[in-house]
């Protein structure tokens, strides 16, 4: 169940961000979104502060920002004492936050990083442990998704704006699951903290939004549920399973498999998963298990 875009507090103090920020620097300075870009400008100040509570900055700690824009959430998380290292695309809005940054007023560290984040070494940008605060574009969410989970070192947590439709998606219940809730469930425990309206957005996109809260189950890869090759055979299961979700996953495996039906029988009796079921339905660990069952590799592996 989403949470309201409430602030929560303890002891600390959260930093506090200027409810006339957003909209003040948009008239100043006739910043206007770019289309090209995916741009929509998060101006609702009430919003930005739930992002900037869940994002919880503390002084020493290490966050990854991916789009930063006007920089008003960067200033809070800056004031938060984080060391934030900001990667932006548009090059006019990095040099405002160079600008608007460069005095050394705020409490915590900035590294400003002009450039695509998916061209982006993560290694390269920020230390671990770290965690990643994020406006995401919404053409590239699952590339985002796939970058930051699929292989370490991964962040400690991740603080997402992504489309209401996806962010329901991958954090579904079985019934509901996609190939996308399938990864991102087997890396991380995922939540909805809130509903964002078209409304908070300069100018307002075509859907509703979501902040989602992804924590990642094993961030330095120590314990990986599941080996290299194993993993990349579920995968490949997993997008054959998905190849036709409409159809009883007995004849969709028979069919894309290339395997003996009584063979997929079998594995499927053994996992306890009823032929007739569709894909959505299947829960993360009965994946595993059928993977096992069948023993399934990725293309080129013995």
């Amino acid at each position: 169940m989403s949470e309201s875009p409430v602030a929560k507090s303890g002891s600390r103090r959260a930093p506090r961000l200027d409810p006339l920020a957003i909209r003040r620097t948009l008239r100043d300075e006739g910043l206007k979104a770019r289309h090209s870009l995916s741009q929509n400008f998060l101006a609702d100040p009430d919003v930005l502060q739930a992002i900037l509570d869940l994002a919880a900055p503390e002084p020493g700690r290490r966050v990854l920002e991916i789009g930063p824009g006007l920089g008003i959430l960067t200033g809070g998380l800056l004031d938060g004492g984080a060391a934030v290292t900001a990667v932006e695309l548009d090059r006019r809005l990095v040099d405002r936050l160079g600008r608007f940054h460069g005095d050394g007023i705020a409490a915590g560290a900035l590294k400003l990083v002009q450039g695509d984040i998916l061209d982006q070494s993560i290694a390269g940008l920020i230390a671990s442990p770290f965690e990643v605060v994020a406006n995401v574009p919404y053409h590239i969410t699952s590339p985002i998704l796939h970058r930051f989970l699929g292989a370490p070192p991964r962040p400690e947590r991740l603080v997402l704006m992504l489309q209401r439709e996806v962010a329901e998606r991958i954090s579904a219940a079985a019934g509901g699951m996609s190939y996308l809730s399938v990864f991102v469930q087997f890396h991380a425990a995922v939540r909805i903290a809130f509903v964002v309206p078209r409304e908070a957005f300069e100018p307002a996109p075509a859907v509703e939004s979501a902040v989602v809260v992804i924590e990642p189950l094993d961030p330095q890869g120590e314990s990986p549920r599941l080996s290299v090759a194993d993993e990349a055979g579920l995968w490949r299961l997993v997008q054959v399973g998905f190849h036709e979700r409409r159809k009883m996953i007995r004849n969709v495996l028979i069919r894309q498999l290339g395997q003996p039906a009584d063979a997929i029988d079998r594995a499927l009796a053994a996992c306890a998963i009823d032929g007739e079921r569709r894909s959505q339905t299947l829960s993360v660990d009965e994946w595993i298990t059928l993977r096992d069952a069948l023993g399934v590799r990725a293309p080129g592996q013995p």
